[in-house]
């Protein structure tokens, strides 16, 4: 099956980060966790679920930080998502099928 690399970046948020990370432990295949300079539990809640973390100094461009967590990537494909992301149950069933078909189809991009 193909392979997914999570990319996030974060501040601050400790109180939405291990409800995305939860909802996405089985689906995706790393978990890689970008921080620009928290001041709060966000990065040890990011290792509580494994996710490999790494320190951006923040320069006021997302684009920036987000090429910076996609240059990290070792998967096959990557999955950005937003600390405040949360995938229910059948969203997550959902994505499972779609790595499967995206395997069987020879995709490239998919953009949701």
């Amino acid at each position: 099956m193909i392979t997914v690399s999570l990319c996030m970046i974060v501040k601050n948020e400790e109180e939405n980060l291990g409800k995305c990370l939860k909802s996405l432990q089985g689906i995706v295949d790393e978990m890689i966790v970008v921080d620009t300079g928290s001041e709060d539990r966000t990065v040890d809640i990011a290792k509580e679920f494994g996710a490999k973390v790494y320190d951006f100094k923040w320069t006021g461009d997302f684009s920036e930080a987000r090429n910076y967590s996609f240059s990290l990537a070792t998967c096959d494909y990557i999955y950005s998502a937003d600390a405040d992301e949360e995938l229910d149950e059948d969203n997550r069933q959902r994505f499972i099928r779609l790595k499967k078909d995206i395997e069987e189809l020879d995709i490239d991009i998919v953009h949701l």
